[in-house]
């Protein structure tokens, strides 16, 4: 079983956690590398693009688990 860790990273200016596994984690720095980006630019853009009544660590999880269905077609 995974460990969920809380992570902290600032959006905007201020400080914010999230608490996710550390397979996401790796996930989103690949995602973050990628793109060309740091991983609290990756994250500020997802934030900036959740609904509001998502929780930014569900929208991380939900990003990842999209980005790994685009690649593979589903």
């Amino acid at each position: 079983m995974t460990t969920v860790r809380k992570r902290s990273v600032s959006i905007g200016g201020h400080r914010t956690s999230y608490s996710i596994e550390d397979e996401f984690q790796a996930e989103l720095a690949a995602c973050a590398e990628e793109r060309g980006l740091s991983l609290a630019a990756l994250i500020a853009e997802i934030d900036a693009g959740r609904q509001p009544e998502t929780n930014l660590s569900s929208a991380l999880r939900l990003f990842v688990l999209a980005q790994l269905k685009s690649t593979r077609g589903g």
